[in-house]
């Protein structure tokens, strides 16, 4: 166990809110100082005027340095004390309290090079998409290729973008699944498109996967049976 102190708590702004899916929502942040690597997070905290507090964890999905500040994604969650006050209550010019960013296992830096792999579930995507910005800031050629699964069009963060990368920069490949919609519904991710991927991608150097628990799972195990090591694979879990 670290003896380290836990990061202090900081004050930030909520300086814009953007609608990124029917359920999600962006919020950018002024005022965390410190600097992320893509795949990091940061805690946030509620308090209540009678003393109560919330506390949860959302990945950062704006690149390293943004200009525009942190960006989170926060999806309304039935009964989700934290993420139910984002999405019918928070403001810009509200302060929120943070800390972060947290997480030193779960990163990819330009300089790390590739290729690279990224697998994401739903909301899992999230640190997946800071990684796919921190490479197109800094012009990185390391090819990279994003295999996300989302329930349909209309849930898949960062679709438009992701798309345009996939078509305008240089060694970013994109795989969108759809399960709920279109040709591929009832698919979900299987060792023919793992298989597809790499050949596709290269034998990949690192490979990410986040989403939740029986997602990375699954994966997990398909990406041991294609051969891959252990070690050149790291995950994220969310609950469910």
């Amino acid at each position: 166990m670290s003896d380290r102190p836990p990061l202090p708590w900081t004050t930030a702004t909520i300086a814009a809110i953007g609608q990124a899916t029917t359920r999600v929502k962006s919020f950018r942040f002024d005022g965390l100082g410190a600097r992320h690597r893509a795949g990091q997070y940061v805690e946030v905290r509620l308090t209540a005027e009678n003393g109560y507090q919330a506390q949860r964890s959302y990945s950062i999905a704006s690149a390293p340095g943004d200009p525009a500040g942190i960006e989170l994604m926060i999806e309304a969650l039935d009964n989700g004390e934290v993420s139910s006050f984002f999405d019918t209550v928070a403001e810009v010019g509200d302060a929120i309290e943070l800390r972060g960013p947290i997480g030193g296992s779960f990163v990819w830096s330009p300089e790390d090079g590739g290729p690279v792999l990224l697998i994401g579930g739903g909301s899992g995507v999230v640190p997946l998409l800071s990684m796919v910005r921190a490479r197109a800031q800094s012009g990185s050629e390391a090819p990279m290729l994003l295999l996300y699964s989302a329930r349909n069009a209309a849930e898949a963060i960062g679709r438009s973008e992701l798309l345009a990368r996939s078509r305008d920069e240089t060694g970013f490949d994109l795989t969108l699944l759809l399960t709920r919609e279109g040709p591929t519904a009832g698919r979900r991710i299987d060792r023919v498109m793992i298989d597809t991927a790499i050949e596709c991608l290269g034998l990949p150097r690192h490979v990410f996967v986040c989403g939740g628990n029986a997602f990375v799972s699954h994966v997990s195990n398909l990406l041991l049976d294609a051969g891959l090591k252990p070690g050149t694979i790291r995950t994220e879990r969310f609950g469910g």
